[in-house]
């Protein structure tokens, strides 16, 4: 097995989808919650960590190919020799 088989991460197009709306759940959701929090303590050290914090989330559940990610697999064509 070699290294590129490690990397061979596949996901169908819903997932796709579901990861980008994924992706901007956590983001948005952690930069407000970060902004908020970091307004009234009046700490930019709070609102930074706070993001980082939610940077973190998003990579442990965007990046590895979870199962949810390739419900809706396709299925391909079988390929066929050219003929001359």
């Amino acid at each position: 097995m070699t290294l590129a088989d490690y990397f061979e991460w596949t996901i169908d197009f819903e997932g796709q989808g579901l990861a980008d709306q994924l992706t901007h759940l956590i983001l948005i959701s952690f930069a407000v919650i970060g902004f908020i929090v970091g307004y009234v303590s009046e700490s930019l050290l709070i609102t930074v960590g706070i993001f980082l914090v939610g940077l973190i989330i998003a990579t442990v559940v965007i990046l590895p190919p979870w199962p949810m990610y390739n419900r809706h697999p396709q299925k391909w064509l079988p390929s066929t020799k050219a003929t001359k």
